[in-house]
């Protein structure tokens, strides 16, 4: 004889063989663990529930692999923009920076800042063999420019070593390079903005470079207009002497950035502007950012629509196990009892098809440099064009912390699914659903 205790616990009064855990258990569990597993009647009821735990599953997975791209592409922009930018820049007002050993030395007081190095910077236009190309020119000091950036490490040929003073050597991005048709060694002709002033008129200044080495950050807007030239050669080319345009400063925490370059206001004794790479390139990371939280909203609407499929299942289930409701209602059991049975069943649906998702989406996040290339040599297409995107290769960064988020968010999505079908199941009159068996 089964029955319920005044505790709520199932009891069998014939069967001796039942075991102390499971005399345990809450009998809306285990109705509900049995109704899930329970070869059903209605076929289509059970390929409904199947849809719906593979709904969950693919949304979580999507939403995980996407937010670890994301966070993949703010890492990776950050760090091969600050690998040719600098965490803080102090630029001359008019351009122009004097006394910039100075400054630097000033900067230098401050306890996080880590290293500096002077630069100037213009704009030129290269011309070679018929090729013209504009871009951004940086006069650097090697040695100096080790302390805040890692060119060196992007050198594909030649050495920045090359870049000495009165040689006039120049280091070019590889598509730069590359659209001049320039390799190391050849020389190319700069044209400086600034004119010469003649008895013919004003005509531009024009200077030959050799070309020394080619540098490739991964970055397109960087490789494809930006040239390096030593600083003096730089200073001697757009007649500023021994002035800069400005310093360049490394700190320990880039994060930090902001904070140390306004307390520097009160270390730097110049006119000058102080910017941090926050400022500098704010509308990358703002835009990456945006999409990220665009693109978690859009995904989570997948996940909502794959949990509220559960509705139409379990008001199904409830159709199709009314008997059933109103044997146990007979039996003494109550309506939130009822109600029970049907949240279990459907959470473990859900439960079924989170932990479906979390797996498949963790997995395919962590391999995702080996999947897209896959399907790219499979389909015979590059998905990020190198001269439209920032970054050419799709990375990822998984961080726990979106996991247990998008987690958190589809089980409550899958337990709020269950609740109206559960409520109709514990509204069951015994009498009306009895009434044809």
């Amino acid at each position: 004889m089964v029955g319920q205790g005044e505790n709520g616990k199932v009891y069998h009064s014939g069967f001796s063989g039942l075991t102390a855990t499971r005399m345990a258990l809450p009998y809306e569990l285990l109705i509900g663990l049995r109704y899930t597993r329970a070869k059903r009647r209605n076929h289509f009821i059970s390929f409904i529930s199947l849809i719906s735990m593979l709904g969950i599953g693919l949304g979580v997975a999507a939403l995980i692999v996407v937010l670890s791209v994301m966070n993949g592409f703010q890492k990776e922009l950050r760090t091969r923009i600050l690998g040719v930018a600098s965490h803080i820049q102090i630029v001359g007002i008019n351009g122009e920076l004097n006394n910039w050993p100075a400054i630097a030395a000033q900067a230098m007081k401050h306890p996080e800042v880590r290293a500096s190095a002077p630069f100037v910077q213009s704009q030129a236009m290269f011309s070679f063999d018929g090729q013209v190309k504009g871009a951004l020119v940086r006069g650097i000091l090697p040695d100096e420019e080790d302390k805040v950036a890692d060119f060196r490490k992007t050198i594909q040929s030649g050495s920045l070593d090359d870049l000495r003073p009165g040689e006039f050597g120049i280091v070019l991005g590889a598509d730069l390079a590359r659209s001049l048709r320039v390799f190391t060694g050849d020389k190319v002709t700069l044209i400086a903005p600034q004119g010469t002033v003649t008895p013919a008129g004003v005509m531009p200044r024009l200077k030959s470079f050799r070309v020394v080495g080619i540098f490739e950050v991964g970055m397109y807007e960087y490789d494809s207009g930006l040239a390096l030239i030593h600083m003096q050669d730089a200073q001697r080319l757009y007649q500023m002497d021994d002035r800069v345009s400005g310093v360049r400063l490394k700190v320990d925490d880039l994060f930090r950035a902001p904070r140390i370059a306004r307390e520097l206001v009160a270390y730097i004794d110049a006119d000058a502007y102080i910017n941090d790479w926050t400022k500098s390139h704010a509308n990358f990371f703002r835009a990456v950012q945006i999409e990220k939280n665009m693109m978690f909203i859009i995904l989570s609407l997948i996940v909502a629509v794959a949990a509220f499929n559960l509705v139409s299942t379990l008001v199904m289930a409830v159709t199709d196990k009314q008997a059933d409701i109103a044997i146990l209602r007979t039996l003494g059991a109550r309506p939130l009892s009822i109600m029970a049975v049907f949240v279990v069943q459907g959470a473990l649906v859900g439960f079924i098809g989170l932990g479906m998702g979390i797996v498949g989406g963790v997995l395919l996040a962590l391999n995702i440099d080996v999947v897209v290339p896959f399907i790219e040599r499979l389909l015979g297409i590059h998905f990020l064009a190198k001269d439209v995107y920032y970054i050419s290769d799709l990375p990822s960064d998984l961080q726990w912390g979106d996991v247990w988020g998008v987690t958190l968010i589809a089980f409550v999505l899958a337990l709020l699914a269950t609740l109206y079908p559960s409520w109709r199941a514990s509204r069951v009159n015994p009498a009306e659903a009895l009434r044809y068996e």
